[in-house]
């Protein structure tokens, strides 16, 4: 039997690893991580598209920080492949300095040098000339602070110079994990304002962990849903809020009722179609309501009317259970008796 080594005695190198043909901007396949604690991947394929925004949604511990690692190359996969416009990432059990160019990683954990002005602090990555330099301080709401030194800086602040400290290396993608943990409302918008403009004035490609759905589902072109490490569903954002493929995914994107098919069939007085076995989910939005002059099938009573702020809502009890309902205004009130509308287009059976 022939050995694998050359006569030199030297093993023969590993066969190149080829970018699949006719590869996206982005292409992720079959990215696997096992630990001693368990599965961390198991088999994360997607591709995105130059400009695409990408959102990555899931409960802790489901895998979304170490899967935007991988494809910084700032993490090894046991199994599986990143190439990145063609080119293969390499993690870093294959590279001495772990990242790859062009990719840009925003860790939830960033610091910023000590006592030293912003503007210092990002000259030192700078790659930019002076009038891109001046545009990237302007979309990241950061040319005023330029004097300041870090440690004048509030949280939101800081975030920011974060931000742009990494841009100002010219990356084409850009990986944010949960950037706007530990942010109050005010940055916060600020944050999403920026973030938004990274795409549209820098033409940066994103991708984005997040776990509230306000700051995924305006922003994003697509979304990912990871639990346990495996990929559950991946579409437009539309599509995942209103078909999630079970109750999971349904919960990370806001409330919802989970209902029983015989109480939809009352609802939209049409016969139900489903398979046997399945619940239909609705979102309060798509439930409409009106007072009830008489006792009908589609008719509940209200148990409890809360005020979120922009919307009302409703909590109405019927025998097969409690629905929630929001309105933007209401003038009803506990023991009223309301009639509840369901188009059958707005039910999704899980």
């Amino acid at each position: 039997m022939r050995n694998s080594s050359c006569s030199s005695g030297q093993p023969k190198p590993a066969p190149a690893i080829i970018a699949p043909t006719g590869s996206s901007f982005l292409d992720v396949s079959g990215i696997s991580i096992e630990t001693e604690r368990g599965v961390v991947l198991h088999n994360i394929s997607f591709k995105q598209q130059e400009f695409q925004n990408i959102a990555i949604a899931g409960e802790t511990g489901s895998g979304k920080s170490t899967l935007l690692k991988v494809i910084a190359g700032l993490a090894q996969p046991d199994t599986g492949h990143v190439f990145f416009e063609g080119e293969l990432v390499e993690g870093p059990a294959e590279k001495l300095v772990p990242g790859h160019a062009g990719i840009a990683y925003l860790s939830q954990h960033f610091e910023l040098p000590k006592s030293l002005r912003v503007e210092q602090v990002l000259k030192y990555a700078n790659t930019l000339d002076a009038d891109e330099a001046e545009t990237l301080h302007e979309v990241c709401r950061i040319s005023h602070l330029l004097k300041r030194r870090t440690d004048q800086l509030s949280g939101g602040e800081k975030q920011r110079v974060a931000v742009a400290r990494l841009l100002s290396t010219s990356p084409k993608l850009f990986l944010l994990d949960e950037p706007f943990s530990n942010l109050d409302p005010v940055h916060k918008n600020i944050l999403k304002s920026v973030i938004q403009d990274i795409g549209e004035k820098l033409q940066i490609t994103c991708i984005m962990v997040s776990h509230d759905p306000l700051d995924s589902l305006p922003w994003a072109d697509a979304i990912l849903v990871i639990k346990d490490g495996s990929l559950l569903q991946q579409g437009a954002p539309e599509q995942i809020y209103r078909q999630p493929v079970n109750e999971y995914a349904a919960a990370l994107f806001g409330k919802y009722n989970l209902i029983s098919t015989a109480l939809a069939a009352k609802l939209t007085g049409a016969p139900v179609k489903a398979a046997e076995g399945k619940q239909a989910l609705i979102r309060p939005e798509s439930l409409k309501i009106a007072a009830a002059t008489k006792i009908k099938p589609n008719a509940g009573r209200v148990q409890k009317v809360s005020f979120h702020g922009s919307y009302y809502q409703i909590e109405i009890m019927f025998p097969e259970g409690t629905l929630m309902v929001t309105a933007g205004r209401s003038e009803v009130k506990a023991g009223d008796m309301l009639s509840v509308l369901l188009s059958p287009d707005e039910v999704w059976y899980v």
